[in-house]
């Protein structure tokens, strides 16, 4: 259900038909120009909100983004193969990253994934944190609605704080 006071929805249409809108530039963009949108949107979040709760509004619209994507790109799907498979290429045909499996056990509600190249991270100078908190919501939603299962993701490497790599353990909630 929307919030009455959202006077901008999230809907997949908002994306655009870019074939109309960029002619001549088509869909692609520089990486830095994401970056300088999230990172100072981040700033902006921090400042009024504090960091605590600015983490869980990029969070909650990496989940929001997750479920889209999952709708749009990747399911319905049963098999965790296919899925895997469909998620791997996706996220690497819209240049979002490179997946790999580490850990998947549907039974024990464990999963431990890499993201190689991460579109949020790759190439940033070190800092004293993990940052892609974006991605921990956005791989959170693609697991419960592949799963049906609520899952809390949590990046455990980052590039940011000196992986080469982003690792996310993502956990299934007791229902």
């Amino acid at each position: 259900m929307t919030d009455p006071e959202c006077v901008h929805p999230f809907s997949w249409e908002l994306l655009g038909n870019l074939e109309v809108g960029r002619p001549s530039l088509g869909p692609l963009m520089r990486v830095e120009t994401y970056r300088l949108m999230q990172f100072t949107l981040r700033e902006v979040l921090e400042k009024h909100y504090g960091t605590t709760v600015a983490d869980s509004m990029l969070y909650e619209a990496g989940y929001l983004s997750g479920k889209h994507f999952y709708d749009q790109l990747i399911g319905p799907v049963a098999d965790l193969h296919i899925f895997t498979k469909r998620l791997g290429q996706a996220l690497r045909d819209m240049g979002i990253g490179i997946l790999a499996i580490e850990e998947a056990s549907l039974i024990d509600g464990r999963f431990v994934v890499t993201v190689s190249e991460d579109l949020d991270c790759s190439g940033l100078p070190s800092q004293d944190s993990a940052i892609c908190t974006y991605d921990e919501g956005f791989i959170a939603a693609l697991l419960e609605s592949y799963n049906g299962r609520p899952f809390v993701v949590r990046e455990v490497d980052c590039w940011a704080s000196g992986a080469r790599t982003c690792r996310f353990v993502a956990t299934a909630c007791e229902v």
